[in-house]
């Protein structure tokens, strides 16, 4: 059966990381897998390299007229109905914890993808405006959708945990990740970024936006005293100001290297050059970085509660990453073990496969085609 499938693409236009990333892939592998059905994507305006050729107009829509574009919150909360009417859309998919008032009566089926509720497990971390219109948002959504994407097994026992809702209505679907991570990287491209970014031969690696929830701080008191370099790489935030003044109290600017600003494709080469990963998050929905390095064949060392043994499997290392002691254990256990990190390399790449492109574009086609 073809589709017409229409898609919250607000992330997928406007944000480069997390929520962006996991729109863009999931909408490639349908295209790439099911080229037979019609993919819609709405967002409220277009940035960086989109164009407005005539095939392009076809599957990107922007809001039309003067009231939707000077309200384009407005637009996505609840007037786009009236565009995927016009459109014929059969199955709505918010690809980030919302989805529009009024599908339903639309004779619209809808389906959320909902990535975590870390706004409800962590309040202290958010603004309470920013917690009240997350939780809005998501509530609506949950009880509205005729079908909930939870991106793994912690996801949807939140889910449950927090709001009344049908068990039956909640699926567990994976997230996939940029094929740049799956590529074999050459040498030449490695040695360009050593050499570009002044990197050791060896390294630790850790990645994701540099604050508290994510624990970097405690990775650079792990590896003191140790002489381990470390590449942190991310978004930064005050919280970042202070693992840079404890770092400059200890004398370690030699040992840690912030950067940032990569294409995929630099990353993954990076990732691949990186001796170990760590990642030593307090919570997460999922842990894409977890994935990103199984591919590249470095070894994992992650937080051994939530969803993190979800991602990283059997054979990664794990931790309470609130103990430094035990972290700094693991990390140099391992950077002195070589044939225990190429077995864990081999093993990782095994288990990485569950989350391959196709087995997720089939249950993602599975689940719209039910509706």
């Amino acid at each position: 059966m073809k589709l017409i499938i229409g898609y919250d693409a607000k992330r997928y236009f406007l944000n480069r990381t997390g929520l962006g990333n996991y729109s863009r892939d999931l909408i490639r592998i349908l295209e790439d897998h099911y080229p037979e059905n019609r993919y819609i994507k709405y967002s409220p305006k277009f940035e960086g390299f989109w164009f407005g050729s005539e095939d392009f107009n076809q599957t990107n829509k922007l809001p039309q007229g003067f009231i939707n574009n000077l309200f384009p919150s407005l637009w996505r909360n609840r007037r786009i109905v009236e565009d995927l009417k016009r459109d014929q859309v059969q199955v709505y998919h918010g690809l980030s914890g919302e989805i529009p008032i009024g599908l339903k009566e639309a004779k619209i089926k809808s389906v959320v993808t909902i990535h975590d509720l870390i706004f409800l497990r962590y309040p202290e971390l958010y603004k309470p405006l920013d917690r009240w219109i997350y939780h809005r948002k998501a509530k609506y959504a949950i009880e509205h959708a005729d079908r909930i994407i939870a991106i793994s097994e912690q996801t949807k026992r939140d889910i449950l945990q927090f709001y009344q809702v049908d068990e039956q209505k909640i699926e567990v679907i994976y997230q996939v990740c940029h094929p740049a991570f799956k590529e074999t990287i050459s040498e030449d491209i490695q040695n360009r970024l050593r050499q570009e970014n002044n990197l050791p031969e060896r390294f630790i690696l850790n990645v994701g936006s540099i604050e508290p929830r994510k624990n970097a701080f405690q990775i650079v008191k792990a590896i003191e005293n140790t002489g381990i370099p470390l590449l942190i790489l991310g978004k930064e935030t005050p919280y970042a100001d202070e693992i840079k003044a404890y770092i400059k109290e200890k004398g370690m600017e030699k040992q840690v290297i912030f950067l940032k600003g990569f294409t995929m494709e630099e990353l993954a080469a990076i990732y691949s050059m990186a001796s170990i990963f760590v990642y030593p998050s307090k919570f997460e929905g999922f842990g894409i970085p977890i994935i990103e390095a199984l591919y590249t064949g470095t070894p994992v060392i992650t937080n051994r509660s939530g969803v993190f043994p979800e991602a990283a499997g059997p054979d990664s290392l794990y931790i309470n990453p609130e103990n430094i002691q035990e972290m700094k254990e693991k990390i140099v256990g391992l950077w002195n073990n070589p044939e225990k990190r190429q077995e864990m390399s081999e093993k990782g790449k095994r288990y990485v496969q569950r989350f391959n492109d196709e087995k997720i574009a089939a249950q993602i086609m599975n689940c719209y085609n039910t509706l």
